[in-house]
């Protein structure tokens, strides 16, 4: 059996405080086809208040099978670095059948940027056919709302459409902005509700303060702290120095 593998060996292969954005663990050759790890969520594993390893989802998960296998202290949790919440993954079978699973449940196609473009059709359109990828729902807007669609060109679907990417693209940044401040919150529930400072913390990070964040956290474990900070920063290297 191969020494990485040993129970007894868990540290050598997930040191504290390390992040392995690009595990190459052995046994699996999944892991090393960066061609289907890209496609996979990023998020980070925690035995206890450690972390043990960050990265694409399948990956992390092979470390987490790893580790628990080789007798973790735990509880051994995945979070989302894009929510900050728990991600449920069933470690049980062989490396293969689980990222099998994880293949089917939680696997990501590539986002898409941003665009004034319509989408081109790819078929001919019969009579009333909406363009291929267009999903039908209702929306309710008042009469002027709709007097001003109906003038623009293309017609209300199109107005709408184009007002929504635009909206996206102008709004990115606060967004961005809105989605890490939300994940580092949720991260820091779970992990540090009980923890001196949380609620102090909590406020400072709404209010976009990270010198008073950092504050808060500073006796915090190590790895929870500087997580905080990189959720919140969305910086992969944000540390709380």
């Amino acid at each position: 059996m191969d020494r990485n593998l040993h129970p007894g060996n868990i540290d050598e292969m997930f040191l504290p405080g390390y992040y392995y954005e690009h595990l190459n663990l052995p046994g699996s050759n999944a892991v090393n086809d960066t061609s289907q790890a890209s496609h996979f969520p990023s998020c980070t594993a925690f035995d206890g208040q450690r972390r043990l390893a960050t990265g694409p989802l399948d990956q992390v998960a092979l470390a987490v099978k790893i580790a628990t296998e080789g007798g973790a202290a735990g509880p051994v949790l995945i979070y989302g670095d894009d929510t900050g919440r728990v991600i449920d993954v069933d470690t049980r079978g062989s490396e293969g059948e689980m990222l099998a699973r994880l293949a089917l449940t939680h696997r990501a196609a590539p986002s898409a940027q941003p665009t004034d473009a319509e989408p081109a059709d790819t078929e001919p359109r019969g009579r009333g056919r909406p363009k291929l990828g267009v999903i039908a729902r209702e929306v309710t807007l008042l009469p002027r709302h709709w007097e001003w669609l109906g003038a623009q060109s293309g017609g209300a679907s199109v107005a709408l459409r184009k007002l929504v990417e635009t909206a996206r693209r102008d709004h990115r940044a606060a967004d961005d902005h809105r989605r890490r401040r939300d994940a580092a919150y949720h991260f820091m529930s779970a992990m540090a509700g009980d923890l001196p400072g949380f609620e102090e913390a909590t406020r400072a990070l709404y209010a976009g303060d990270g010198g008073r964040l950092r504050e808060h956290i500073a006796g915090w474990p190590q790895d929870l702290r500087e997580h905080v900070i990189r959720l919140a920063d969305g910086d992969p290297s944000a540390t709380t120095t």
